[in-house]
């Protein structure tokens, strides 16, 4: 999953927006979500002033206020066919609900290698919900990681969308 710490000036993104999670960058292009990063703590508040960046500030506000919120915003995201596949499968999984990389691999007719690769590659974070697919001995990991910050993010955001993690073992 794409969701990496970036060092990109704000100036780039039509929206940096405070999160539970830390700011996050929102790139738009005509209205249309096409990256989100976290970005470093110092990073500060900004957007636009476009409608676009307003409407996804008020949508991502919502979610982080009441995880069972989904999206209603368009995502356009650079990949390869396979990779947009697994992301269409990734906005399927309703908020509160996880399902195993072998489950979406076998969905897809693909390897769980495969899926987790894709869902590392994932450009727009928290809006295309990577972190709804977990292993099957515990959460998996989150940006290409198996501790540490991307992990816990991982967990807050199963947590506060109700997922119960006691069934899950930790890695």
């Amino acid at each position: 999953m794409k969701a990496t710490l970036q060092q990109a000036p704000a100036r780039h993104y039509a929206l940096v927006l405070d999160s539970p999670l830390g700011p996050l960058g929102i790139r738009l292009q005509r209205d249309v979500i096409t990256c989100i990063d976290y970005l470093p703590a110092s990073s500060k508040p900004m957007d636009d002033g476009s409608a676009a960046a307003r409407r996804v500030a008020r949508a991502l506000k919502r979610y982080f206020t009441d995880g069972s919120r989904s999206f209603d915003f368009a995502v356009q995201l650079a990949g390869t066919d396979f990779q947009q596949r697994v992301w269409q499968a990734l906005q399927a999984i309703p908020a509160g609900q996880t399902r195993s990389y072998g489950e979406l691999a076998r969905q897809l007719g693909t390897g769980a290698r495969a899926v987790g690769n894709a869902c590392r590659h994932n450009p727009a974070p928290v809006v295309v919900p990577c972190h709804r697919v977990v292993g099957t001995s515990g959460p998996g990991g989150y940006a290409g990681r198996m501790t540490g910050r991307p992990l816990r993010r991982k967990r807050w955001l199963l947590e506060h969308e109700g997922v119960d993690l006691k069934g899950l073992k930790k890695n």
